[in-house]
């Protein structure tokens, strides 16, 4: 089974990384281009054999690895 967890900052965490390729973004001339906020993703193959499952396994390793969650929240595509 295939899945895709998306890690981003939390609403009101400086994003100092987002606003430099903000800046780069609006130097090279891109429009329209107000803010920008990056995460990370993490495609990730299991063997579970039922979607609960495998939610219930990637729920765990977000909360202990992938996503620091005091600053980051995490969303899980199965």
């Amino acid at each position: 089974m295939k899945a895709r967890v998306f890690v981003t900052l939390k609403n009101g965490v400086l994003d100092p990384q987002g606003k430099a390729i903000e800046g780069a973004l609006k130097s090279l001339d891109v429009p329209g281009v107000t803010s920008v906020r990056q995460g990370k993703v993490f495609d990730i193959e299991l063997a579970a054999g039922d979607a609960a499952h495998a939610q219930a396994a990637l729920k765990v390793a977000c909360e202990k690895l992938l996503a620091n969650m005091v600053i980051e929240n995490y969303q899980i595509e199965i």
